[in-house]
C-alpha cells in the first residue's frame, strides 16, 4: 500500500484531511480564543499573494483603498432592518469600556457604554454614515472605495479558514448617481473575482445571480462564484453585492443631481475573505499536502543542494547562487520569478517533504553529480513526489517560466475535469435525492437544474442539505419548467451541498 504525507487520505477522512493538510504546510492553527486562529508565515504569504494581486486588479479599476473603524454603534445597524435581522445572531458586542479588580481581585467589566457597540460583521452601515457626510452633489459621484480589514462573526462550528468568528477579508463599497451604473460596478467586480479565481488560483468557478433565500441581508441582488471542492460541495468563494438604494435610504445617502433633483445614491459592496485559502486547499491539495498554482506560491522554485563535503559545499552552493541569479533575469506572467535556496542543516529527504507539504511548485535538486553531468533534477508538484524529471542545467533557467506556465495551466485543467466528471444535468425531481445520495456514489458534486427563484424550491431542497448556489451567466438560454413549482424559467441553476 502506497504511504502518502498526510493522514488519513482524502478519501478515508476528508474533514480530517483538511486539518491535516493545514497543519503539514504550516498555515494556520486554532488559537486560545474560540474559534479564531492564528494564521502561520506561510499561510499569510499566501493572503499577502492575494492581496498584491485583488489590489492591483481593483485599483486598475479606479477603486482606492480607506479604512473604517472597527466598532460599528448598534443605531446604525437598526437603520437597515433586513440586514440586522441576517447579522443579528452573528454580532459580538461591546457593552464596557474599562476593566476593574473587584473584592475578590478578579476583573470585571465596568463603566457601561451609553450605545453599545458592534464588532464590525461587514461595514455597509459605518461606511454609508460617511458616505452621507462626503456626497452633496452628483459631482461627488461616484465613490469607489475599498478596505482591507478583520471582521467578526460569532461561528457556532468554526473550522479553520472556512468559517472562523474573526477572518480577514476585502470589502468593497461603492455609490453612483445611477441603477445602471450600480449595476454595471456590481457585474464587473464579479467578473474581476472570477478571472482571479481562474487566472492565478486555478480555480474554475460558475458565477451568476443566487436566488432570494440565499442573498446577502438588505441587497437586491447578489452574485456569486461558486467553486467545486474535491468532496464534491460548492465553496461560495467570493460575492458581489448590488444594494440598489436599500441602504442609502436607510442612511440618507443623497445628492442633488444635474437637475437639481434629491435623490439617493445606488449602491454596492462586494468582498472576498481568507476562505479563498481554504479553497484553495480543497481544489487542488492531495494525500501529500498542499499543491499551490505558481501563481499564487509565494515561491515558485526551491533548490535543494545535496553536498557531504566542505569542497563540494562550496561548488553546490555557487552552482545554486548562479542558478538562482539566471533564473530570476527571466519574468513569468509579469513578475520576477520566485525561487528560494534552501540551504538549512537537516536531511535532504526531510528538506524535500516539507516543500512537498507546503506545495512548492518545483523542486530542483542539485549536487556534485549533477554539476559533473551537466543536469539537474526536477520534479513538479502537480506529479507524484517520486517523479523527477533530468534537465541540462544550462537549459532550466530559461525554461522556468515554460515549466511554471505548465503547472498552472494543468491544475485548472484539472480542476476543470474533475467538476465535470462530478456534474449531472437532472430533469427530474424524483432525481435529485439519488445524485445526492451518497450511498449510491461515492461524491455528489454539482446538479444542473431547472428551478425558480421561488421559496418552495429551498423548503424543498431543505430535507437533503441541498440549496441553489447560482444560475451561471455563461450558460445560454435553455428554457425549462422548475421542478419543483412547474414556472417556466430562461436557464438551469447549479444546486449543491456547500461549505
Amino acid at each position: 500500500m502506497p504511504k502518502h504525507g498526510i493522514s488519513p487520505t482524502r478519501t478515508e477522512d476528508y474533514p480530517e484531511w483538511y486539518q491535516q493538510v493545514v497543519r503539514a504546510a504550516e498555515l494556520a492553527e486554532s488559537s486560545p480564543v474560540r474559534g479564531c486562529m492564528v494564521i502561520k508565515p506561510h499561510g499569510f504569504a499566501l493572503w499577502e499573494r492575494m492581496q498584491a494581486i485583488l489590489d492591483g486588479m481593483f485599483k486598475a479599476t479606479g477603486h482606492k483603498n480607506a479604512y473604517f473603524p472597527l466598532f460599528i454603534p448598534l443605531s446604525y445597524l437598526e437603520q437597515e432592518a433586513k440586514h440586522v435581522e441576517g447579522f443579528a445572531k452573528e454580532c459580538a458586542v461591546v457593552t464596557h469600556h474599562r476593566l476593574e479588580l473587584d473584592a475578590d481581585g478578579r476583573l470585571v467589566p465596568t463603566g457601561k457604554l451609553e450605545e453599545p457597540l458592534v464588532v464590525r460583521p461587514t461595514s455597509e452601515t459605518i461606511i454609508g454614515a460617511m458616505y452621507a457626510k462626503w456626497v452633496q452633489s452628483w459631482r461627488d459621484l461616484p465613490i469607489l472605495i475599498n478596505q482591507w480589514a478583520n471582521v467578526v462573526r460569532w461561528e457556532m462550528r468554526p473550522r479553520v479558514f472556512l468559517r472562523t468568528a474573526e477572518f480577514l477579508w476585502q470589502e468593497g463599497h461603492t455609490a453612483h448617481a445611477t441603477e445602471a451604473e450600480a449595476l454595471q460596478e456590481t457585474l464587473q467586480m464579479l467578473d474581476i473575482y472570477a478571472m482571479f479565481a481562474e487566472r492565478d488560483l486555478a480555480i474554475p468557478v460558475w458565477k451568476g445571480p443566487k436566488p432570494a433565500s440565499e442573498r446577502f441581508p438588505g441587497a437586491v441582488e447578489t452574485y456569486s462564484i461558486e467553486a467545486m471542492m474535491q468532496d464534491g460541495k460548492a465553496l461560495q468563494a467570493g460575492t458581489s453585492h448590488f444594494l440598489g438604494q436599500n441602504f442609502a435610504k436607510a442612511q440618507n445617502i443623497s445628492f442633488t443631481d444635474k437637475t437639481s433633483k434629491e435623490e439617493y445614491c445606488w449602491t454596492t459592496s462586494w468582498g472576498v475573505s481568507t476562505r479563498l485559502i481554504g479553497g484553495l486547499i480543497m481544489t487542488h491539495a492531495d494525500d501529500d499536502g498542499l499543491v499551490l498554482p505558481p501563481r499564487i506560491a509565494p515561491e515558485q522554485i526551491v533548490l535543494l543542494p545535496i553536498y557531504r563535503t566542505d569542497e563540494d559545499k562550496t561548488a553546490v552552493m555557487n552552482c545554486c547562487q548562479e542558478m538562482k541569479d539566471l533564473i530570476e533575469e527571466n519574468q513569468w506572467r509579469d513578475e520576477k520569478i520566485r525561487v528560494q535556496i534552501d540551504d538549512r542543516d537537516m536531511r535532504g529527504g526531510d528538506k524535500a517533504w516539507q516543500h512537498i507539504k507546503q506545495g512548492v511548485p518545483v523542486r530542483v535538486e542539485i549536487g556534485p553529480r549533477d554539476i559533473a553531468n551537466g543536469t539537474v533534477s526536477i520534479a513538479r508538484r502537480d506529479e507524484p513526489p517520486k517523479q523527477k524529471h533530468a534537465m541540462s542545467l544550462d537549459e532550466f533557467p530559461k525554461s522556468a517560466a515554460e515549466l511554471l506556465e505548465s503547472i498552472q495551466s494543468n491544475l485548472l485543467k484539472k480542476a476543470v475535469a474533475f467538476r465535470e466528471s462530478h456534474s449531472s444535468k437532472i430533469d427530474s425531481k424524483d432525481e435529485i435525492p439519488a445524485f445526492f445520495d451518497a450511498s449510491q456514489q461515492d461524491m455528489p458534486g454539482f446538479a444542473y437544474v431547472h428551478v425558480a427563484d421561488d421559496p418552495a424550491v429551498a423548503k424543498a431542497l431543505d430535507p437533503l442539505k441541498v440549496t441553489v448556489r447560482c444560475t451561471p451567466m455563461e450558460w445560454e438560454e435553455e428554457p425549462g419548467k422548475c421542478l419543483f413549482t412547474g414556472k417556466t424559467v430562461s436557464r438551469r441553476s447549479v444546486i449543491s451541498r456547500s461549505y
